[in-house]
């Protein structure tokens, strides 16, 4: 039985207490890496920035989609998605994008205008690639991301204050077109600050698997969130076996897409055997990075595959909640899959700032979500689905 009154439980605010000390613990080992390896910091930093930024924009986008569907399973867990993609949270990233910005000439070959010079390819994407437009896209990425989940965020809570029916429809009509804007800049969004670190590769396909490794994410940590929520005689959130059953399946499909999307961004590229395009895996399928893309398939696709096929795992929060951990650590080491290679191609690389950096921002992100989690009920009293979505099995 639920304890009704749907507020936050002790456990949220420990669980902020821990991500604040490892964040800042992080942090101070980021500052340190800094002093000492300035290119590898900032090579580090942007794996862990975009891990980071996968669980706000990851939630952002299923929110969008909770609200084009209308679907009871979003309810449920509307406030976690609300909580972890919000202007505190986004805005954080935003501010947290500045070292990256500062880094721009460590990361990207374009910026080097002797490069570009000699280069014919680069001279050719120059009007794209080029620092002034690579600021100003990213401030309009940012800009939109945070319109959308304020625009929600201020119409929820216009909900919670005046039960008006007609709200549900405004988000709705919101996210329709929100969904569609989120997917375009997202996927601009990847092109800027993943794909060009290799300027002379491209695939058309790769803002979709940057997306979906968001959902991936996104959906994992709402998994963990359930336990956390849904465990004991006395839930915070009183998830029924049904509720879980649903975001198992969710996450089974965006592991199951993810997959795809990555399938057919290699077997495009093989078929074609162009060499400026087959390079981005020929350094990754041989030599030092091989190990690391056979690892990557088992942990982001087989394993959880073949876990998540059991209906009754996907029922249990206890039994997703290790499922939800092992795909949030296969995401950073696809993110690392796609960032190190890039500099680093007959080496396999891991250095200490590769852990200090998503231990200090999902550190400090995962603060920033307890403290808008703390901040309002945990479920949507006025929501015209909730009666459906409490409805036991």
């Amino acid at each position: 039985m639920s304890n009704g009154s749907y507020v936050a439980p002790e456990s949220v605010e420990k669980i902020g207490r821990v991500g604040l000390a490892a964040g800042v613990v992080g942090a101070v080992l980021l500052a340190a890496g800094f002093l000492t390896d300035r290119d590898q910091f900032f090579r580090s930093y942007l794996t862990g920035y975009m891990w980071m930024l996968g669980l706000a924009a990851g939630a952002l986008a299923l929110l969008l989609l909770h609200h084009v569907t209308r679907g009871a399973w979003g309810v449920m867990i509307r406030r976690i998605l609300e909580a972890a993609a919000n202007p505190v949270t986004i805005g954080f990233a935003v501010v947290a994008f500045l070292p990256i910005v500062l880094g721009t000439h460590s990361l990207y070959e374009w910026t080097h205008g002797e490069v570009v010079a000699g280069d014919a390819i680069l001279s050719y994407k120059k009007p794209w690639l080029n620092t002034p437009a690579f600021l100003t896209r990213s401030a309009i990425y940012f800009a939109l991301w945070l319109v959308l989940a304020g625009v929600l965020g201020r119409l929820s809570a216009r909900q919670d204050e005046t039960g008006d029916r007609k709200l549900a429809l405004w988000m709705q009509r919101w996210s329709a077109g929100g969904l569609a804007v989120f997917i375009l800049s997202m996927t601009l969004a990847a092109f800027d600050w993943l794909m060009s670190i290799t300027p002379h590769w491209y695939s058309t396909i790769y803002g979709l698997y940057v997306i979906i490794g968001q959902a991936v994410s996104a959906m994992a940590f709402v998994a963990l969130m359930a336990l956390v929520l849904g465990d004991g005689d006395s839930p915070a959130i009183p998830f029924q076996a049904r509720h879980l059953h649903d975001y198992g399946k969710l996450l089974f499909a965006f592991v199951c897409v993810w997959a795809y999307f990555g399938y057919s961004q290699f077997i495009i590229i093989w078929s074609g055997n162009l060499p400026e395009e087959t390079t981005f895996y020929t350094s990754r399928l041989n030599g030092a990075w091989k190990a690391t893309t056979v690892v990557l398939v088992l942990l982001h696709y087989a394993l959880p595959f073949a876990l998540l096929l059991s209906r009754d795992r996907k029922r249990s929060a206890k039994a997703l909640a290790p499922i939800a951990v092992l795909l949030l650590l296969a995401r950073w080491l696809d993110l690392h899959w796609l960032v190190a290679p890039a500099f680093s191609k007959d080496a396999f690389t891991l250095h200490w700032l590769d852990l200090a950096a998503p231990l200090a921002l999902g550190g400090i992100w995962l603060f920033l979500f307890t403290l808008r989690l703390k901040a309002r009920p945990l479920l949507p009293a006025n929501e015209p689905f909730l009666k459906e979505a409490l409805a036991h099995d």
